[in-house]
Formats: structure tokens, C-alpha cells, sequence
């Protein structure tokens, strides 16, 4: 359904790959969607806090910070409806939100950077909940959980070798690896395949032979190194912003791009260092009236080790103009430390500003 109300036109056509279809239906009985985006975070109090298994890890990560257990429909709807959202952390005015096409990006990407994230993973865990131990011929119904979390990162749009153009976690990694270099199976390149997607598809093969195997307690390693890899292009989503609204004079799209991308990770930084997120938070909400893109990085920095990613994995905003990092926006070199106490932190953090401000004068930047 469309964000006005309305769905497709009761007769019409559709195109399925090269083909034309035409449909007609009942616009008021026939609706019979088994699931929607929505719906991923509606259920997810049941399906990642509630269960046997649960609470989910990452899961609990994003509801101890934002105290909503659907917080992704709660961001979508809000940006829709252009109504405040209360969450504990990180809470969204957006009857501020002026822009359509800035509700539009945050309601756009909170649907696919937030919801399908956290859904993927529930397709995972589910997987390995219900994998019997041992039994070479009874885990079919865990494996197909597992190929649906294969499906929901993927989308259908990627094709059967991923060279499509897609919209869900894949086609982002992709897109984020042309402006850090870190596309191929090496990493280094600004075109092709996201080495994040090599590795993720490795960890989905590996996770698959473990299932069809019955070899279930093998999964917890292969669920948590996919999770970590999916975090790397939300990172690289708001430092890439960062840097397009403190130096490329980004506007409100870029604005909202950059408070979406950030809600997405937020709450893993948080669980890291919470005046880290903080500093992120204050940078690259939308209303925020000055964003220091030194200080959003810095913050970054300090809580790569702790995410588990590393400076390589995150790389460098990449001009493709001059061929050449952009100015204060290349790799990191030593990863900071996940032990740094809050009042370090905020130190630094002050240290980090005042060189970026002095940084910044004599910066020329080459859009």
C-alpha cells in the first residue's frame, strides 16, 4: 500500500521481468498480504523479545535504547504522518519535518534499513531455534527460514547473479562500497560486488550446509559474523552524510538521509559507548543546526572494535573526481578501543572537535 492509503488500481498491468500482465481484483476483499514491512516490526515484541529463544541479541540492542519494541513502524509511520515520535532515545519531531522529500527518504529507508535489517536477523535465529541437532533429514523447515533471510537481504530485484539494482541491504552494500572502496572479494575497489556481500553469502552457504547437517550450535558464530558484516554499510551510510552535510553543503534530503541511516546503527553504538551515540546523535539528527563531521567520525572510530568491524572494513569517502580521499574523511588506521569510559570520551570527543573546526578552515573541498 501506498503512503496515502491506496494500493494498486483495481485493473491494471504489472510487469514481471520482460512481461506484461494484466490483473484485476477487489480492492476491498482481495488484499491477502501473508506479510509487510510494517508488519516486521509490528511482530516483533513475539518474534524476537518473547520467544523461546529470545530476547535476540541484536534485537535487544535497539529496544534497551529506543524503549519501543516496533520502533521501525513507529519511525516510518511518523515520518508518513508527519507526527512527533517519543522514543526514550533518539525521538523524532517530524511535524518539523517540513520537506516531503525529506520524509519521504526517512520513511523509505527506515522501512529498509531498520525493518528488513532486524527481520533478516529474525530469520536466522529462527533457523536456528528450530534446527534439530544431529538429524540429517528433518531440518527442511530450517532451512527454508534460513533462505528467507537469504531472500529478505537480497530482495527481488538483484537477479540471480546480484548484478540487478535492487533496494535492500545487498544493493546498499554495493552502493556504499563505490564511494569507501571496499567492493570486491579484496576490498579496494569502487565498483562491483560489496566484499561485505562476498563474505555475507559465504557466511549464508556456510550457515546452510551447517543446518542441512544438524550441526545447530555452528550457527551462533555464522548468525553473529553476518550481523557484524550488515552493520558495516549503515556505518558508511552516515558518515557519508555527515560528510555531505558539513562540507558538500548537503540539504534536507541529505539531511534526512543521514538521521535515518544513523537511527539504524545507533543503538549498537550505544550499546558501546554511550556518549559516543550521543555525539553521533546530536550531529546528525535532522533539526540539528550545525553537524561536525570530525566529531561524527571520531565517534564512529571509537566503537569499531567494540561493533566488531575494523578501519578497513569501513574505509575512506572516496572522490571519484580526483581519484583520492576527500579531505579528513580517509580510513582510520588504529581502531579505538570499546573501553573507553565516558568521561575519555567526551574529552576527546571536545579534542576532535576543536581540530576539525580548525581543520575545516583550511580545508578546500572538491564537490
Amino acid at each position: 500500500r501506498f503512503h496515502d492509503g491506496s494500493g494498486f488500481m483495481s485493473t491494471g498491468t504489472v510487469m514481471v521481468g520482460d512481461e506484461t500482465l494484466n490483473y484485476s481484483y477487489d480492492v476491498t476483499t482481495d488484499n491477502m498480504n501473508g506479510r509487510t514491512l510494517s508488519g516486521f516490526s509490528i511482530a516483533a515484541e513475539a518474534k524476537m523479545y518473547r520467544c523461546d529463544a529470545c530476547p535476540y541479541s541484536e534485537y535487544e540492542k535497539y529496544y534497551n535504547y529506543y524503549k519501543a519494541f516496533d520502533y521501525s513502524d513507529q519511525y516510518v509511520l511518523g515520518a508518513l504522518d508527519q507526527q512527533r515520535v517519543n522514543f526514550a532515545n533518539n525521538g523524532k519531531d517530524f511535524s518539523r519535518w517540513n520537506s516531503i522529500v525529506a520524509r519521504g527518504e526517512a520513511a523509505k529507508k527506515g522501512s529498509q534499513y531498520m525493518g528488513v535489517y532486524m527481520y533478516v536477523i529474525r530469520e536466522l535465529e529462527d533457523a536456528k531455534a528450530d534446527c534439530k541437532a544431529g538429524c540429517m533429514d528433518c531440518n527442511d523447515d530450517p532451512v527454508h527460514a534460513w533462505d528467507e533471510g537469504v531472500a529478505f537481504y537480497t530482495g527481488s530485484l538483484e537477479g540471480s547473479d546480484g548484478s540487478g539494482d535492487g533496494d535492500f541491504l545487498y544493493s546498499l552494500a554495493d552502493k556504499r562500497c563505490s564511494n569507501f572502496m571496499t567492493c570486491g572479494e579484496n576490498s579496494g575497489a569502487n565498483s562491483g560486488t560489496a566484499k561485505v556481500n562476498h563474505d555475507i553469502f559465504d557466511l549464508f552457504a556456510e550457515g546452510q550446509g551447517y543446518l542441512s547437517s544438524g550441526q545447530c550450535d555452528k550457527l551462533t558464530s555464522v548468525i553473529s559474523d553476518i550481523t557484524t558484516y550488515m552493520r558495516i554499510p549503515l556505518v558508511q551510510g552516515s558518515l557519508r552524510y555527515a560528510y555531505k552535510v558539513a562540507e558538500l553543503n548537503g540539504g534536507e534530503k541529505e539531511k534526512a538521509e543521514g538521521d535515518v541511516f544513523t537511527a539504524a546503527i545507533l543503538p549498537v553504538v550505544h550499546d558501546c559507548n554511550p556518549n559516543a551515540a550521543s555525539v553521533i546523535e546530536r550531529n546528525m539528527d535532522f533539526q540539528s543546526t550545525r553537524t561536525d563531521q570530525a566529531a561524527v567520525k571520531t565517534a564512529y572510530e571509537s566503537v569499531y572494535s567494540c561493533m566488531g568491524i575494523s578501519c578497513a572494513d569501513v574505509g575512506g569517502l572516496f572522490n571519484a573526481g580526483t581519484g583520492t580521499d576527500y579531505p579528513g574523511a580517509s580510513a582510520c588506521v588504529t581502531d579505538g578501543s570499546s573501553g573507553l569510559n565516558s568521561g575519555s570520551f567526551a574529552t576527546n570527543s571536545i579534542f576532535a572537535v576543536v581540530l576539525g573546526s580548525v581543520a575545516g578552515l583550511f580545508a578546500l573541498v572538491s564537490v
